[in-house]
């Protein structure tokens, strides 16, 4: 008998796997923060024999390089990869046996598209394949995007795409389970993908890879691809010069004249508590990226690379989860202070704060020469907008501040997560700012006017 566990990376969108039998096991694109990857293979009882990666990751620090150090595992890495570290190169057609014991196999399938070299893993018991790990090839009902590598490789890398898709599917059965990396919120993945599990034989009726022509396909990919989160220019060199190892050991805290004096060097301050408490008190200049959001997505792709920062937090248990978060993303030894803004300003200083709001009251301010501003992606803003909304996507608010017009501004997304860390951004630029803490249906139903002109 085998196994496959999934280690879920939710901030990311990601998955990584731990595939094995009796004794051994392999371990499919894991995260930096290894620890996880062994807790499981302590709990199966099995040693990790092997550590593959299917492709040079974009969206984060890999920690193949670690775990294969820690555990003696050769590590396997497509034989296209330019690396700098000493790795077995895997070509196509290639084959490592996992667990012996179990009959349990793996063979390489070349499967370029998201980048030149990538590769996939079909996994062999008794000769059977019973599952194909696919990284960034095929995704649940969609593809890893083609775009990340260089530009004038993409539309080539697109028609890989469908061709490594056809190829999967014509080489193996049916019912092999699908297993990708991307795909669960990933910006890897070139569309959203919907559902948890899937077969070859599923996406054979659902992919479009596999049920339209090529030209169709590579039309329709490249037309719908999202902007690329800045920090992905700095994954990629990472992975490929091999990462440092992780150190998740608490951070240097803070106090009050340390937080007032890296806001007045213009470092980042990071609120990681919920979006109410933010609105209802903070630290003038800090920014609010709660720690239950998207924070490595979000922040990495926001922050300029480099600059410092440090992270209020309500308890060493929060900090923790988000530094472990960060390190995912190659942000790594923040300064930090816990507690409540009380503990975070000095004496004499009241805590800022500013109004949320909802769409239905939104409606009854218009006219007031209110400012509306939209921060939700493009893809999204193309359904539909608030009539006479400005749009600039959270990503790019904190370089185009200067864009919005004078007034009070009036900050909403599509569920209020991001409206907050744009208010946070416009407040602590001097901006009157509400956010707008509600779902973007709610503005059809404030009978707020609508346009898709």
């Amino acid at each position: 008998m085998f196994f496959v566990d999934t280690i879920e990376l939710e901030g990311l969108g990601n998955r990584s796997y731990l595939a094995g039998g009796e004794s051994a096991a392999v371990a499919v694109d894991p995260p930096r923060d290894v620890d996880q990857v062994l807790a499981v293979a302590a709990r199966h009882g099995v040693r990790i024999s092997h550590v593959v990666e299917t492709h040079i990751h974009n969206d984060y620090v890999t920690g193949g390089l670690e775990l294969a150090r820690i555990t003696g595992a050769q590590y396997l890495v497509p034989t296209g990869a330019n690396v700098a570290f000493a790795r077995v190169p895997v070509a196509d057609g290639d084959t490592a046996d996992i667990d012996p014991g179990s009959r349990l196999t793996l063979t390489a399938i070349a499967t370029p598209g998201h980048t030149p070299h990538h590769t996939s893993y079909a996994l062999y018991e008794a000769g059977r394949p019973v599952a194909v790990f696919t990284g960034g090839s095929l995704l649940i009902g969609t593809v890893g995007r083609p775009d990340l590598v260089e530009p004038r490789l993409t539309e080539q890398l697109a028609r890989a795409q469908h061709a490594s898709a056809h190829r999967l599917a014509a080489d193996l059965p049916d019912e092999t389970a699908v297993l990708p990396t991307h795909g669960f919120g990933s910006f890897c993945s070139s569309a959203p993908s919907e559902g948890e599990a899937t077969t070859i034989g599923k996406e054979k009726s659902a992919n479009t890879a596999l049920t339209v022509d090529v030209d169709t396909f590579v039309n329709d990919l490249l037309a719908g691809l999202e902007d690329v989160p800045a920090y992905y220019a700095h994954m990629g060199p990472a992975n490929a010069e091999g990462p440092a190892p992780l150190d998740l050991t608490p951070p240097a805290l803070a106090d009050a004249e340390e937080i007032a004096a890296r806001l007045a060097v213009g470092e980042w301050v990071v609120d990681l508590r919920n979006r109410v408490a933010f609105a209802e008190g903070h630290v003038a200049g800090s920014f609010s990226f709660e720690a239950d959001g998207k924070i490595a997505t979000y922040l990495a792709w926001m922050i300029p690379w480099g600059k410092p920062v440090t992270l209020l937090a309500e308890s060493a248990e929060q900090l923790a989860g988000a530094q472990r978060e960060l390190v995912r993303v190659g942000i790594d030894r923040p300064a930090a202070a816990t507690g409540t803004p009380a503990d975070w300003l000095s004496a004499g200083q009241a805590p800022a704060s500013f109004p949320r709001s909802t769409f239905a009251e939104l409606a009854a301010h218009s006219g007031d020469g209110v400012v509306v501003l939209d921060v939700r992606r493009d893809s999204e803003r193309a359904s539909g907008w608030i009539e006479g909304s400005v749009h600039i996507p959270v990503h790019e608010l904190h370089g185009r501040l200067g864009e919005v017009p004078p007034g009070t501004v009036w900050v909403h997304c599509a569920g209020g997560m991001r409206a907050a860390i744009a208010a946070s951004l416009l407040d602590a630029a001097g901006r009157d700012v509400v956010a707008v803490d509600d779902g973007f249906d709610a503005a059809t139903e404030a009978n707020l006017p609508l346009t898709t002109g």
